[in-house]
């Protein structure tokens, strides 16, 4: 998140798929490459056939010349084979897919906090509903008890981060990260921790790994799920969430508070924060910040309290 990224001789599960889609995609193009020289070679010999070879010369489908007919027909089915790499593959593949998923848990999650916005009206029967009283997990109950906040810098189209490493350096939001998050538990994914050449001073660093034999330096809390490092954070009385995006997401269900930076300009990235519905946030606090020599873009802190 704020220094260079270490090197690991591992490949993840997110690499490895990457680097199957990629050898599939190569598969994909050689073989519409072969179809195509393999339809130029036909023609050929369809034209040849024709009209020196003089195979079929009464045979006129369709009033024209049958190697026409045959040219035309093998011309569409080349047609679709390219669509169906180039095109197809783009918007039903396995990245559009995850998209469209992503975007139905979060239309579906819409509807719950809309649900539960109108049982907290409807007190009568909220006193007699067992539903209600099942809704909140155990781990949101601890998070509302720890105050757990989620602190992250995001752009105007909400990028976080390219690369394992933030897009800009702004040296007050740095100032208000250790201020805030100092004498704290700071809870992140396996990538954050990695990025930074170091673990942060007079802070506990709670890394959710899926990898069950990590290797940690000594005073780093591993654990398997968000769930986990909220219980090992239980003695703090505001544990933040610090990244990355994944762990982000599964927060945002959960926390108490956002304290947001957020770069008022749009940037390319390969991370990004959720959206923040205004349904659910409240808008606390706002201060701008103007650009100046040591800021190459204005930006603003905001803090969010949930509704």
């Amino acid at each position: 998140m704020f220094g260079k990224k270490k090197t690991t001789p591992q490949i993840d599960k997110d690499q490895l798929e990457l680097i199957e889609n990629a050898q599939k995609r190569i598969k994909q193009k050689k073989r519409l490459y072969v179809h195509f020289v393999l339809f130029l070679i036909g023609c050929v010999f369809l034209i040849v056939a024709n009209t020196v070879l003089n195979i079929a010369p009464d045979f006129k489908p369709f009033g024209k010349e049958w190697f026409l007919s045959a040219i035309i027909l093998w011309l569409f089915i080349f047609i679709y084979h390219f669509f169906n790499v180039f095109i197809t593959h783009k918007f039903m593949g396995k990245t559009w897919e995850k998209d469209q998923l992503e975007k139905l848990v979060a239309k579906q999650q819409n509807r719950i906090e809309k649900l539960k916005a109108g049982f907290v009206k409807e007190e009568t029967v909220l006193a007699k509903s067992e539903a209600y009283n099942i809704t909140k997990t155990e781990s949101q109950n601890t998070a509302k008890k720890l105050g757990l906040t989620i602190i992250v810098a995001a752009a105007e189209n909400d990028a976080i981060g390219l690369g394992n490493k933030l897009i800009w350096h702004l040296s007050d939001d740095l100032k208000r990260f250790k201020s805030l998050t100092n004498g704290h538990h700071i809870i992140m994914g396996r990538k954050t921790f990695e990025s930074f050449p170091k673990p942060l001073p007079n802070r506990t660093h709670v890394v959710i790994t899926r990898q069950k034999d990590y290797k940690a330096p000594d005073g780093v809390i591993i654990v398997h799920s968000l769930e986990d490092a909220i219980d090992a954070s239980k003695s703090d009385s505001q544990p933040f969430i610090i990244g990355g995006g994944q762990i982000y997401k599964q927060a945002m269900a959960i926390a108490d508070k956002i304290e947001l930076t957020r770069v008022h300009e749009n940037f390319d990235a390969d991370t990004y924060f959720p959206k923040i519905d205004a349904a659910i946030w409240k808008e606390a606090a706002n201060t701008f910040h103007k650009k100046d020599e040591n800021h190459n873009h204005e930006f603003s802190f905001l803090t969010y309290i949930r509704k």
